[in-house]
Formats: structure tokens, C-alpha cells, sequence
């Protein structure tokens, strides 16, 4: 039970409950057992009076345009954008300190972009804007690669493919893929559903994550080049993205090639990934080993396979990573994030 009397335990909200990211935050506060002396279960007014467990006591979830935010001390916010751009600067107002999961602070020069496993010592304070941004679910994995190629051998260019599931888009993106590949096994000559993905991604996989950029790039594309970027501490790193969904319930995929700044061997790189915290080589025996969404056996960790130094450039070589989007991509970062403002004393 992690729900305590002592009073320097903080005060917690989750708003966007009742969502994939915010169900997961759940079970990772039962999981990890993070101290808190009392929970609100936050959503949208549509959701409001549905009753959610915590560490088996039941919460009654409480619409976002009713909720006192001065009642908390620790609010994470997964609602989407709009309720971020609407709540936070309220939570803020109010005392709370807010890790939010949005596109909304992660740019932001007075909210610091974290990944634990990176960057740590920007929650040595408490931030300017009192929001802490949790980075996109495919930076993160990648960046907790990058950084330990970075220290040993400086990375010249990353350029990445990425395979991202249907659960990117929550409940309603999940829903949408088991509707449309039934129909689409049922009737192949009938229009599948197509409102959470255009064209419908039943037997299908989309190049286009969010919208296009003037420079014909996505959003989410961007989004890695910058966030990469900031949480690194590399102003000019040199990342290129294609983000592609693909018809995956949940888990993220990766394809990475990345040319370093010196010569790359190949069993000292599987050596320094495997040393990463929370990662998992999985050809570091047998180079015919390798992760996918739906073989991974630990949603907490980093999977990495298909590792090859480029015979005819041995500074360049190739990675495969998989990592589970709804908790290291979302939620498990969120919770440690909060896990290292409590051991910090910074909330």
C-alpha cells in the first residue's frame, strides 16, 4: 500500500484518468510503490462520476472544470493538448507542480524536458514554470541510447524509422484497428473505419504521425529532431526521422542508424548498451536474436537488437529497439520523474 499518513508524502492528481496513459500511471504507482497521503482521479466532464481503483481503494473520478488544484501537490497531466493548455497554468497557479505528457512545455526554456535515465540533474529545482515536460514516446527510448553513445564515442548523425503502434492514439486509436481489421477480414470489399487514422490503418501502415510541416516533414518528426536535442544538451545534434504508424496494438519500434564521431567495435557497443540502465540487449549472445511489440517480456525496459557495425563505414552502425509507448514511452517516465522530485526533496 502506498498510500500514507506521513505529511511530507505528496498530495497526487491524475488528470486524464480514465485514458491509456493515465489507466498505466495507475498501475505504476501500484507497481513501484510511490508514497502518496492522498489521490484524485481527474477527467473530462464526460467521464466525471466513473470510480477507479488505487492500491485497491476506490476513487470517484472528478471533472477537470471542477477540480481544486490547491488540493494537490503533484499533478500529472495525460489529457491531450487542449486540457493542458486550459489546466496546467491553473495547477500551476494553485501550488501544484505538474509533469505533463503534451507537446504544450517541452519546447518551453522555463520547463525542463526530462529522461531520468539522461538528464536527472534538471530536477535538482524546482522549475520556473512549475511544469516538468515528459518528452514523445518515441524520443525517449531513443535519447537513453544516444546518451551512452554520446559519452563514448560522440554521435555525428542519427537518421530513424520508427514503426509506432495504434495505442499512441489511446483507447480510441486501439478500438479503432481491432474495429477496422475485423471489418476488413469480414468484408474486404467495404470501407473500413478511418477516424482516429486516415487512410484506415487496418492491413496498412501510414508514413504521417500529427501534420505536415511547411518543410514536409510531420510534426512528430520535428518533435524528435528538438526534443532530442534539448534533453541531450546537443544544439546541433543531427537527427532525421521518419514516423510511420503501423497496424501494432501497442509498442513502438525503431529502426536507428547512427554514425558516430570514431571508430564503432562492435562488441564493446553491445557492452555500453547493455550497460544503460533498463536496457536489454537481446543479440548480445546470438546476433539472430532480436525484441518485437508482441515478444518483449518487460514493459519497464528498453529492447535492443539487430545491432551491425557498417563493414564499409565502421564508425556508422545500426540498432532495432522496441519499447513499450504507454509506460516507458508515456507513463513509466512520468512516475520516475516524480520518483526523482521526491528523493529530491524539489516538490
Amino acid at each position: 500500500m502506498t498510500l500514507v499518513t506521513d505529511p511530507t508524502a505528496p498530495r497526487v492528481a491524475i488528470v486524464g484518468a480514465t485514458g491509456a496513459v493515465g489507466n498505466t500511471l495507475i498501475g505504476l504507482i501500484e507497481q513501484r510503490g510511490l508514497r502518496y497521503r492522498d489521490m484524485r482521479l481527474v477527467a473530462s466532464a464526460r467521464s466525471a462520476g466513473t470510480e477507479l481503483s488505487v492500491d485497491g481503494v476506490s476513487y470517484p473520478v472528478q471533472a477537470v472544470d471542477e477540480f481544486d488544484f490547491s488540493t494537490v501537490d503533484l499533478a500529472f497531466f495525460s489529457a491531450g493538448t487542449e486540457a493542458s493548455q486550459q489546466w496546467v497554468p491553473k495547477a500551476v497557479a494553485a501550488g501544484a507542480v505538474v509533469i505533463d505528457n503534451t507537446i504544450v512545455y517541452r519546447m518551453d526554456p522555463d520547463s525542463p524536458l526530462v529522461v531520468p535515465q539522461v538528464n536527472a540533474h534538471e530536477l535538482d529545482r524546482r522549475p520556473k514554470s512549475g511544469v516538468i515536460a515528459n518528452p514523445n514516446c518515441s524520443t525517449i527510448p531513443l535519447v537513453r541510447l544516444l546518451k551512452g553513445i554520446e559519452e563514448r564515442w560522440g554521435v555525428r548523425q542519427a537518421v530513424v524509422s520508427t514503426y509506432q503502434a495504434a495505442s499512441g492514439l489511446g483507447h480510441p486509436g486501439v478500438e479503432e484497428l481491432r474495429d477496422a481489421s475485423r471489418a476488413a477480414l469480414e468484408n474486404p470489399e467495404e470501407p473500413y473505419p478511418a477516424k482516429e487514422f486516415t487512410p484506415s490503418l487496418a492491413f496498412n501502415v501510414i508514413p504521417k504521425i500529427d501534420r505536415f510541416l511547411d518543410t514536409g516533414f510531420t510534426l512528430e518528426e520535428q518533435k524528435m529532431l528538438q526534443e532530442s536535442r534539448k534533453i541531450l544538451g546537443i544544439p546541433h545534434l543531427d537527427v532525421t526521422t521518419t514516423c510511420v504508424r503501423v497496424p501494432v496494438v501497442n509498442g513502438h519500434s525503431e529502426a536507428v542508424w547512427i554514425e558516430a564521431q570514431g571508430v564503432v567495435d562492435r562488441a564493446e557497443l553491445v557492452e555500453v548498451l547493455a550497460a544503460l540502465p533498463e536496457v536489454t540487449v537481446h543479440d548480445r549472445e546470438s546476433p539472430r536474436e532480436f525484441p518485437t511489440p508482441a515478444t518483449i517480456d518487460d514493459p519497464h525496459r528498453v529492447h535492443v537488437g539487430r545491432v551491425r557495425v557498417n563493414p564499409n563505414n565502421p564508425r556508422a552502425f545500426w540498432l532495432w529497439l522496441v519499447a513499450d509507448n504507454l509506460t516507458i514511452g508515456a507513463a513509466l517516465n512520468a512516475i520516475q520523474i516524480a520518483e526523482e522530485l521526491i528523493a529530491r526533496g524539489t516538490l
